[in-house]
């Protein structure tokens, strides 16, 4: 069976990093050992930025050394001396040896940086039957014609099938949008549809370099700003030569600053026009010539730290460093977070992706890495689109995260609060956040038939009058709790910044629980090294009942269920089976025998002790004829305090992903966010939710 996939491109800047990046993101969710490797790297001593971008954002356990054939130096060598099967021989060796380790490798071919672009494309056609694998051709449309592309799609095809190279399909990246759709047509027409082609529209994001690439190429110095805009784009340079009051007309939105050190005027100008939010949003701020701000000024600088734009200085005069910025080439680096979100956005949405694997004839692993669930996640949140409302607007992490949703097309985004405030907010973080909704609860048309909701689902308790309810309705997280009960929006994410109690308490009193449900509980998706385990309830349930644990417990097994793991339930005690007496242990059989007859359908064990139910060795030995011992895939502690500390202990112990907590057992889903949720945490929850509202 074919274990690989070469995807090479015909000519330099071709635009093949996207589709490597597309096609990695598909197959971490599928497969279980993914390999990555290249045939030639243009040196070994772990600066090839392809591999380092694999390795980062993958966090593959290959060795950079395992993950190319040589370096170009070597390959150069070999081919001067006219030993050409030897550089062959050599390579398909380590690949080998890479492949019999892994369920499918990802094979990226040269970068034509330094030989003629005809001998690269021979050596990657040759490269591609000598490892047996099929080719993904990737073509660049920039600037091109319809007729011209047309053509070289032809040459390229006629050229690998005379080589008897095995096609999967062609891409053609960097489309002109306009003239997409009757390119895939005529191409159609050529191939008569035998030969899958796609096309990925050019965007404007990827074309740009970001502040880091810019800095990085100058080798400048930072010396204040917020690290976290260097992947902010740089849209256009602008040389402050003139007076001040004349230049700040000129700034536009991502401009980069270039101006000499001594300039003070347009230095304390610049910054206070981003201060100020009055004017576009600054990419960044040059200092040229070596040259020093004045003490003062520069003490100014220094102290203003992480709350500016960043500003740098570099020994080139200003026209050489003008003439150097615009010389910059664009790429995709480990870093460049949103223009990873972007491009996975683009290719995601052009190419089928299924359907190329299906043509390599791939099988499924049995293996669940955390990254496959994340990414899983994703692909499935995107399969049926949803609306997510985040109260917390102000937030930065909310922002970066809703940014990240809407790139990778997650759901759509309701943002909440003050959208003067979260406008400035989003423009000094040089976030693209255009089509998310935002909302002013305080001043919205939806208040007051909020209001009176609120009221009718309140009034019975004789504690609240119309006022008290207008009041309760400016809240965040109860404005966003009616958004998602009455269908403006599909669940809510919250706690970012707010206690668990501010998130579920709104909840509880409008959204209420599912019929059958007495309680609302809480799992975390806990990610080990090859396998996804459900622990439950470990955030919400001090000290639930029998009954309350039934519930949990059979909750817990079709949210596992949904996610696509097969439940085999453990109901964890400090004894197993019948070995044990006492109330903890009594109140976790009682719950046990409640659930499986709620539900004979599922396999649901306890008392179970935690090592009988994840290691088939003890398992055995405790309960040997138990389906779920030695099995279990959702865990359900007996109250909050094992919970708890259980799931802290195997995530810090086993270096395992915890996500969650996820709520489970609402009309609709609302889940919580620790508040110290990095970016990545809240986008898996927000991925979640939607999820949850699909069901």
């Amino acid at each position: 069976m074919t274990k690989g996939i070469y995807i090479t491109s015909a000519e330099p800047y071709s635009g093949k990093t996207i589709m490597v990046l597309g096609l990695m993101e598909f197959l971490v969710g599928r497969i279980g050992r993914i390999g990555f490797f290249r045939p030639v790297i243009h040196d070994d001593r772990k600066n090839d930025p392809f591999i380092n971008l694999i390795l980062s954002r993958y966090q593959m356990l290959q060795h950079h050394e395992t993950m190319y054939g040589c370096s170009f130096e070597t390959a150069s060598d070999l081919l001067i001396e006219d030993r050409q099967e030897d550089l062959y021989s050599l390579i398909l060796e380590k690949y080998k040896t890479l492949e019999a380790q892994c369920d499918f490798v990802v094979c990226v071919g040269t970068d034509y940086n330094d030989a003629a672009v005809s001998v690269e494309l021979e050596f990657n056609m040759a490269m591609a039957n000598h490892l047996g694998i099929p080719m993904l051709p990737v073509l660049k449309g920039k600037d091109r014609s319809i007729t011209r592309i047309m053509d070289s799609t032809q040459v390229i095809v006629n050229l690998l099938r005379d080589h008897r190279c095995d096609i999967l399909a062609v891409v053609i990246t960097h489309v002109d949008p306009n003239n997409r759709e009757s390119l895939l047509f005529l191409l159609g027409q050529v191939f008569n549809d035998d030969l899958p082609i796609y096309a990925i529209s050019e965007d404007p994001r990827l074309q740009k370099p970001t502040i880091g690439e810019v800095i990085t190429s100058l080798g400048a110095n930072l010396i204040c700003g917020n690290e976290q805009l260097l992947d902010g784009l740089v849209r256009n340079v602008k040389i402050a030569a003139m007076g001040l009051p004349n230049f700040l007309d000129h700034i536009e939105e991502g401009s980069l600053i270039i101006t000499p050190g001594d300039r003070s005027d347009i230095i304390l100008g610049v910054l206070a026009a981003d201060l100020s939010g009055l004017y576009p949003h600054i990419a960044g701020l040059i200092l040229t010539g070596n040259i020093k701000p004045a003490a003062n000024i520069q003490e100014l600088v220094e102290r203003l730290g992480e709350k500016t734009l960043p500003v740098f200085t570099v020994d080139k005069d200003t026209f050489s460093t003008a003439i150097a910025v615009n010389s910059v080439e664009c790429s995709i680096g480990p870093r460049d977070q949103r223009k990873i979100a972007a491009a996975l956005g683009l290719v995601e949405a052009s190419v089928d992706f299924p359907a190329i694997v299906e043509r390599v004839a791939l099988s499924p692993s049995e293996h669940m890495t955390p990254l496959m669930f994340q990414y899983e996640l994703i692909h499935r949140a995107q399969s049926k689109r949803r609306h997510i409302v985040l109260p917390e607007g102000m937030d930065e992490r909310i922002l970066r995260a809703a940014e990240i949703a809407i790139f990778r097309d997650v759901c759509d985004i309701t943002l909440l609060g003050n959208e003067q405030d979260i406008r400035r907010k989003i423009n000094s973080l040089g976030l693209s956040l255009e089509k998310a909704n935002i909302i002013d609860p305080i001043t919205s048309s939806l208040r007051e038939p909020f209001t009176e909701v609120y009221y009718d689902l309140r009034k019975h308790k004789g504690i609240i009058n119309k006022q008290i309810a207008y009041e309760t309705m400016s809240d965040w997280s109860f404005f966003g709790t009616m958004m998602a009960h009455l269908g403006h929006a599909d669940g809510m994410v919250s706690g970012a910044i707010h206690t668990t109690a501010n998130t579920i308490r709104p909840a509880f009193q409008i959204i209420k629980t599912q019929p059958g449900t007495s309680i609302v509980s809480s799992v975390f998706f806990m990610c080990l090294e090859d396998k996804v385990l459900v622990y439950g309830d470990c955030a919400i349930n001090p000290d639930p009942t029998a009954g309350q644990l039934a519930d949990i417990a059979i909750n817990s097994a079709l949210t596992a269920q949904n996610f696509g793991i097969e439940p085999r339930v453990a109901m964890l005690s400090y004894s197993t089976g019948e070995s044990g007496q006492g109330p903890e242990v009594d109140k976790v059989r009682e719950a046990t025998q409640m659930a499986q007859q709620r539900r004979p359908d599922l396999k649901i064990e306890g008392p179970l002790q935690y090592d009988a139910a994840i290691d088939i060795d003890v398992a055995k030995l405790k309960l040997p004829k138990s389906e779920v011992a030695g099995h279990a895939t959702v865990f359900i502690f007996p109250d909050l305090n094992a919970g708890n500390n259980a799931y802290k202990a195997v995530q810090r112990a086993a270096n395992a992903v915890a996500i969650g907590p996820i709520l489970q057992g609402l009309n609709k889903p609302v889940n919580d966010l620790s508040r110290g949720a990095l970016v990545p945490d809240i986008v898996n929850t927000i991925a979640i939710t939607a999820i949850q509202a699909q069901l």
